[in-house]
């Protein structure tokens, strides 16, 4: 998944940045209210970790503005400022959940999965279709009780499929959820995962739509 996280002190914001890189994310990282908007407006992002003492401005008008909007994006508040109220503050003005400074990177990962688990629809945390079980804690993948090895890249990818099974993904889509802002990406990236994931899961497990994107296959 692909996170854009808004933090205005450096050292917090790169160790974010690694450490969610370390639970499978894909983080991209801002320091002011202005950039946090630009971004929002400009990139495709499955969840966001929004500080609210922000240089420029408040992290809750930040909120509000995606909210009014319509956007449904997944958020988690990050702040020093850990009172009742402002917590109530926080969740009222529409986020999805609420944690203090200072605060674990493990528990950070473990509240955006549930977040964007609920904006999901799924009770579990477990996705399970067509035979395969994805576990996006540990980011194993299984069929029946043999361990398949992926890659972190290709994890993504199943995951992206395994989440939305009847979707068709465009390349262009799968590019947003893999690579951040900092990354290059060669022509053929996409391609060269999906072949491999097929050598692991079998050739009919993803569905190649011609000039569209991929889906799940059937088998």
């Amino acid at each position: 998944m692909r996170i854009l996280i808004v933090e205005d002190d450096p050292i917090l914001l790169d160790g974010l940045r690694e450490g969610l890189k370390l639970s499978g994310y894909v983080a991209d990282g801002v320091t002011t209210a202005a950039d946090a908007s630009e971004a929002l407006k400009t990139d495709r992002f499955d969840a966001v970790v929004l500080d609210v003492m922000l240089p420029d401005g408040s992290g809750l008008a930040i909120l509000n503005d995606i909210r009014r909007s319509g956007n449904q994006i997944p958020v988690l508040l990050l702040t020093a400022r850990d009172t009742v109220g402002d917590r109530i503050d926080g969740l009222d003005a529409g986020a999805d959940d609420y944690l203090g400074k200072p605060f674990d990177l493990d528990e950070v990962a473990a509240r955006l999965r549930a977040i964007t688990r609920r904006s999901a629809g799924r009770a579990t945390a477990e996705i399970s279709l067509r035979g395969l079980t994805l576990y996006p804690a540990s980011m194993q993948v299984c069929r029946g009780d043999n361990e398949i090895s992926l890659s972190r890249r290709e994890f993504s990818i199943l995951q992206a499929l395994m989440e939305s099974p009847q979707t068709i993904h465009s390349k262009h889509s799968l590019e947003e959820r893999l690579y951040g802002w900092q990354e290059d990406v060669e022509s053929n990236t996409i391609e060269v995962h999906i072949h491999k994931l097929r050598a692991k899961l079998g050739a009919a497990a993803i569905e190649t739509v011609r000039g569209v994107g991929y889906r799940l296959g059937m088998a």
